[in-house]
């Protein structure tokens, strides 16, 4: 299967979230799929190649519950994402439930299908999440 981990840091580098991206996209490796991670602020990829895409993101800052317009912008120009099987996760701030929530709806609101949703810290957690997570076409 082809697995695409898209993640956007509150900043440019998002050091802390593209190392848990890393780490996803290991755990998926090891059970045999083929995994692509893309920075949203610097890579310009197309998402429909793709059979599962990984979206993850971090809050603007700590106190804040939205994730980085970037996002939007980046699914907007994918390529065709609706109807996309997904994963929604971030990482950091204080209102983690709320910031999941903005990033779901706009998965959402592009049409991607949320097979799961999750709060990932650090890139252990994120290895082992990646090594259960079943990404197999729904037939």
């Amino acid at each position: 299967m082809q697995v695409c981990v898209v993640y956007a840091g509150k900043d440019r580098e998002g050091t802390a979230l593209r190392t848990i991206a890393q780490a996803l996209a290991q755990g998926l490796n090891a059970q045999g799929h083929q995994t692509d991670v893309v920075n949203a602020y610097t890579d310009d990829t197309r998402l429909t190649r793709y059979d599962y895409v990984i979206i993850g993101s971090e809050p603007v800052s700590f106190f804040s519950a939205r994730i980085p317009e970037i996002l939007s912008k980046f699914l907007a120009q994918a390529g065709t994402v609706s109807g996309k099987r997904c994963l929604a996760f971030i990482s950091g701030g204080l209102r983690k439930g709320k910031t999941l929530q903005n990033l779901m709806k706009t998965m959402e609101k592009e049409g991607m299908i949320l097979k799961l949703s999750e709060v990932i810290t650090k890139p252990g957690e994120a290895m082992a999440i990646g090594k259960r997570l079943n990404v197999e076409r729904n037939f």
